[in-house]
């Protein structure tokens, strides 16, 4: 199989394929109408998994480097590129991105009846945001596929979610927004000391990893905001107050990608930013004990409120805030 990925170039265009695919799939599912909305997007889907297995064979999970590692400037102006990679860790979450998007567009065909071309739009432009969060190389491009994955499920509740959809809708946009908005802060903060020091201004992840020094003094309160957003997003006790909510009114395909992807996206980011770019103030004495004095609470309490549900979907909405910590 690897010498068949080689013989295709497969590593040289499958991540922008990716990230394309979807795209072009919402656009389709728009233009084919009420009928054949569900169609074109399980077809869509069922392509981009097919295409996305091809990365199981050729990623080296053994390398801990990046691999298929393309940029080319985006605003160069600012610095900012289009910049993807993949690795071991990131393989993982592309695959189980893929596959459960074409399970969840499967689960709605008997379950969505309304605005169906907007529905599987919406969760292919899903797709390409999680699978962006996951391959991105620039930081600016970074935070613009973690806005972007968070429209398409504000509409996914708001529209086609239960009888307290709205409420659940904006509670779970204003909680991930706040912490967008901080990491961006921190994220500015961090190029603009960087550039000051280097005198190139660049948001690309392994330039700004090489200068962490330079932001070393600002350290403390760049990790906290960063920190807040992935803590939202995991969610971490007690800012998990959005998740319920947002588990119980959101249709089941929602519900899906929310416990299979996106709550995972928060520990994903501790693991990517957070713990690299401040060690120091990550792996402290101080930091370590409110984290894993938040998660034992956070697994308890997650365990006995989850033992108490009598609505499935809460049920797995406390269990995830009990096994996420």
């Amino acid at each position: 199989m690897a010498d068949f990925l080689n013989s295709i170039g497969y590593s040289s265009w499958i991540l922008h394929v990716l990230l394309a695919l979807p795209v072009v799939g919402a656009i389709a599912t728009v233009l084919s109408g009420e009928g054949g909305a569900k169609r074109t997007a399980l077809l869509f889907s069922a392509v981009e998994f097919v295409l996305s297995l091809g990365l199981w064979w050729a990623v080296d999970t053994s390398s801990g480097t990046l691999q298929m590692v393309y940029r080319t400037p985006w605003l160069a102006r600012w610095g900012i590129s289009y910049a993807v990679g993949i690795d071991g860790i990131t393989l993982f979450m592309v695959l189980l991105s893929t596959a459960l998007t074409v399970l969840s567009v499967l689960g709605s065909f008997n379950y969505i009846e309304k605005q169906l071309r907007g529905f599987y739009a919406l969760l292919l432009l899903l797709l390409t945001g999680m699978l962006g969060v996951f391959l991105s190389l620039d930081l600016f491009l970074f935070y613009v596929m973690w806005e972007v994955m968070l429209v398409p499920m504000y509409f996914i509740i708001g529209i086609w979610g239960g009888g307290r959809r709205l409420y659940a809708a904006i509670k779970f946009f204003i909680f991930t927004m706040v912490g967008s908005l901080l990491m961006l802060v921190a994220i500015l903060a961090m190029v603009y000391a960087v550039a000051r020091e280097s005198g190139q201004v660049n948001f690309g992840y392994e330039h700004l990893l090489q200068h962490r020094e330079v932001f070393a003094p600002m350290a403390p309160w760049l990790f906290t905001a960063f920190a807040l957003a992935f803590a939202i997003k995991v969610p971490i006790f007690p800012l998990h107050t959005w998740l319920p909510d947002a588990h119980v009114e959101a249709p089941t395909a929602g519900s899906v990608i929310l416990a299979g992807v996106l709550l995972k996206m928060g520990t994903y980011g501790f693991i990517r930013f957070a713990v690299p770019f401040f060690p120091v103030v990550a792996l402290s004495p101080l930091v370590t004990n409110i984290v894993v004095a938040l998660a034992v609470i956070g697994i308890v309490y997650g365990a006995l409120m989850a033992y108490v549900q009598d609505d499935a979907k809460k049920l797995v909405a406390y269990s995830s805030v009990s096994h996420l910590e």
